[in-house]
């Protein structure tokens, strides 16, 4: 080959290896965010699940508890690019499914 073509693909071979270490600007990454959702009947609605749990503390001897009240705790790992917008996303989740609105209300806690 040609002294000339041997150098210019050692060029060439040069700049691949500095081109893949080339930061292209800033680089945006999600992050991951861990959400927790605490669903619980409306305060002034019965809560079949609640009475059945006291009525079994009854039986068991237990004393001293007035009420009880049966929820759901759920945590959720979120994807995204801000915490404004993970919070946003397990509002949107718990709105359509994790919460019936018309007898269960919700509250969103960041945990990170």
């Amino acid at each position: 080959m040609n002294e000339r073509v041997v150098s210019s693909i050692k060029n060439l071979n040069s700049l691949r290896k500095q081109f893949n270490y080339i930061n292209f600007g800033p680089q945006y990454k999600n992050m991951t965010y861990n959400v927790q959702i605490k669903v619980m009947p409306l305060k002034d609605l019965l809560d079949p699940q609640g009475k059945a749990v006291m009525g079994g503390l009854q039986n068991l001897g237990t004393t001293g508890i007035e009420d009880v009240r049966v929820g759901k705790h759920i945590t959720l790992r979120i994807e995204a690019e801000s915490e404004d917008a993970a919070k946003q996303i397990a509002d949107d989740a718990s709105k359509k499914l994790l919460a019936n609105p018309v007898m269960e209300f919700y509250e969103i806690e960041m945990i990170n």
